[in-house]
């Protein structure tokens, strides 16, 4: 193994080291030896990664948006990677997509950065060799080109991998619907490529300086449709064949609702998907482009890998894993009027007649195909109101059944904290009148264990205290049934049964520094 810091190539910055591709792409890159500057806008989901013990590896916090802060975390390094996902919760992505373009085209020649690498959906048409497409992510690439630092672009289409978003698309469409109607794009010609692959091209342009100023697309051997690839993934997952229903219709749009309807991806996440599938590009990879003359995958072995991952819960990262954390302000200032108002609290607790270890391992299974120790068709229904309102309800689940870390989704929850044996801080991604926090928190007591479980809540407006009176009679019942749910599972006794708790609100508290400790 090549020591990092002595590594020719110099110390690799990879940001959006929490997105999907970006943590798969730092573990290869240490893997191979390299020094690698892991930047995202969290550290606390970034500690979480299995590659966070790696000695090659540093963590730096941004915003991409931020020129400072970029400019920082650049600094010392020789290339950028530049993995900013699509995938993220903002309300305007691309705005906000190309404001952190603009940002590294400034940063990087202010940091000494002398490459930068960015992999990218297929470009819009219109703008090639043009400038009035306009702020679409398709542009990134262009902006990153108009600086002074040179920039390999990679684009593809269509991602086969665990937890890829456009994978997810594929499985559930197969799975849910015996007839799928088909439109155009469903029937256009492109080339998927495995995740894999995607991370070896990514790799290779890395530790080769000849890749300095390449564009182009990259994908799988294979020329596909839509429709064929969910004919090859029934045959691999051992299902009948769907009946496909050709429609003489584009209709992205509605096929995107009807995606955030039957799969756990939402509808500008969907939109986005068929967008790429729609410009992807058929044509195939020249072999003579030096570092990107690859063997690469087949599709039928990518799903197969894929699947296999998912059975044996080995999901490295997920299209959910994208996005930064910020938590309430309450939950670190400790300040309800700080915060802009009453925050309402829920809590009980529970004293079970095991150790924290034992309901640990029961509580971080929460969620996803385990559901929630109690009342699941309460759930079930919260779930899908909140779909009817354009949240994303239940239907994401979890990355893996068995491992949970900072930064994962969990239904329509955020991991905010996880604290092996101690606590678990949930954040509401569901559609509410307010921010809305669940955390669960162990404390041994001897050979026994105290559980409490706390809802704290700051509602908006009249709309949100309505709510929450509204929600309450049901989260006494909910909450009391949950911890004994929980002492079930774990096969011990409640040596008391659940009561009332107070001081929520210290329980629930973060350390001021939450996010930004390294």
């Amino acid at each position: 193994m090549i020591v990092a810091e002595q590594h020719p190539i110099g110390r690799i910055a990879v940001v959006g080291a929490t997105g999907y591709l970006g943590g798969r792409l730092v573990a290869e890159l240490l893997r191979q030896g390299f020094g690698v500057r892991a930047v995202a806008r969290s550290i606390e989901k970034m500690r979480c990664r299995p590659y966070a013990a790696s000695p090659g590896l540093e963590m730096a916090r941004a915003d991409a948006c931020r020129e400072d802060e970029l400019t920082r975390a650049l600094e010392g390094c020789s290339c950028c990677c530049w993995l900013i996902s699509t995938a993220g919760r903002s309300d305007d992505l691309d705005r906000d997509m190309t404001a952190a373009a603009r940002s590294l085209v400034r940063s990087a020649p202010a940091a000494s950065v002398s490459r930068i690498i960015h992999l990218g959906p297929p470009e819009r048409k219109a703008a090639i060799g043009s400038e009035a497409e306009g702020l679409g992510t398709a542009s990134v690439g262009r902006i990153l080109m108009s600086g002074p630092v040179p920039v390999t672009w990679l684009r593809t289409a269509m991602i086969i991998g665990s937890g890829s978003a456009s994978f997810e698309v594929l499985r559930y469409l197969t799975e849910r619907l015996p007839v799928m109607p088909a439109p155009r794009w469903a029937r256009k010609p492109i080339r998927p490529i495995a995740v894999s692959d995607v991370i070896r091209c990514l790799a290779a342009c890395v530790g080769s300086e000849d890749a300095s100023g390449l564009i182009t697309d990259i994908g799988g051997p294979e020329i596909l449709s839509f429709r064929d690839l969910m004919d090859l993934y029934a045959d691999v997952a051992g299902i009948p064949r769907r009946v496909i229903l050709p429609l003489p219709l584009e209709a992205k749009g509605l096929s995107a609702y009807g995606i955030n309807l039957v799969t756990p991806v939402p509808f500008d996440l969907a939109r986005r998907v068929l967008e790429y599938i729609d410009l992807g590009s058929p044509l195939p990879q020249a072999s003579s482009r030096g570092p990107l003359d690859l063997s690469l995958t087949g599709v039928r072995h990518a799903i197969e890998t894929a699947l296999r991952k998912e059975r044996r819960h080995e999901v490295e990262s997920c299209w959910s894993d994208a996005g930064g954390l910020t938590p309430p302000e309450w939950l670190t200032c400790g300040d309800a009027g700080f915060a802009g108002g009453e925050v309402m609290d829920c809590s009980y607790r529970i004293l079970l007649n095991c150790p924290p270890e034992r309901v640990w391992a029961v509580l971080s299974s929460v969620g996803g195909r385990q559901g929630w120790f109690f009342g699941d068709i309460l759930w079930k229904l919260r779930g899908f109101l909140d779909r009817l309102l354009g949240g994303v309800g239940l239907s994401r689940g979890r990355r893996s059944a068995r491992d949970l870390r900072t930064g994962d989704a969990v239904d329509f929850w955020r991991v905010l904290l996880a604290e092996e044996n101690r606590r678990l801080v949930l954040l509401a991604e569901m559609k509410v009148p307010g921010e809305a926090v669940l955390q669960f928190s162990l404390n041994p007591q001897g050979h026994a264990c105290e559980l409490i479980q706390v809802a704290r809540f700051l509602p908006r407006g009249l709309s949100g205290r309505a709510y929450w009176y509204a929600m309450a009679p049901f989260h006494d019942a909910l909450f009391k049934g949950m911890l004994l749910g929980i002492a079930q599972r774990c096969g011990c006794s409640a040596l008391e049964e659940p009561k009332p708790f107070r001081g929520g609100g210290e329980v629930c508290r973060l350390p001021e520094d939450w996010g930004r400790r390294t």
